[in-house]
């Protein structure tokens, strides 16, 4: 059985946030998931190669590279509720993708600082963080009714609950 995806509506107040299809979504989570095992490779190599922590790596490279969303889900009247701790990020930086039973949180901001001094660099800092929070749904929700805001770092989004279909007896002739 294949499930739709649609897009959720923002809430223009205060901060518009910026959705994506499943698909391009799906593309991003390959370049992270490539990037994680190159730097589970290095990190291998840089023990020595030594087997059967391959485990252990992989998790070492993944809290490198990726910074956990703290996420909290509440059911009410028909709807789910996620709030999700985003420090930080901007409208800009998050991508979010509704499908009727899955919520796909990624962004990714980076920052950069320079001090210069009579034309010579003398300090330069370049930071880049990254997150992604893949959710199964408890309930199956509408995505084209769905809505989001972020403010003062919390991501909040709305999630209408799906009709149910309504049992009925079949008559046999």
């Amino acid at each position: 059985m294949s499930e739709r995806s649609t897009a959720i509506q923002i809430i223009p107040d205060p901060t518009s946030i910026k959705l994506v299809e499943p698909k391009s979504l799906f593309d991003r989570v390959h370049k992270i998931h490539e990037q994680i095992e190159r730097r589970a490779y290095e990190i291998f190599r840089g023990n020595g190669g030594i087997f059967n922590h391959d485990t252990d790596d992989w998790f070492k490279a993944e809290t490198e590279l990726l910074h956990p969303v703290h996420i909290t889900v509440a059911e009410a009247d028909g709807s789910l509720t996620a709030k999700a701790e985003v420090p930080g990020f901007e409208a800009r930086d998050l991508n979010i993708s509704l499908e009727p039973r899955r919520l796909t949180i990624s962004g990714k901001r980076e920052s950069r600082n320079e001090e210069k001094q009579k034309g010579k660099t003398i300090y330069t800092e370049q930071c880049s963080n990254e997150i992604l929070r893949v959710l199964d749904l408890p309930a199956e929700v509408d995505p084209a009714r769905a809505t989001a805001t972020l403010k003062n770092g919390v991501l909040e989004l709305t999630m209408p609950k799906a009709a149910e279909a309504k049992r009925a007896a079949v008559k046999t002739a």
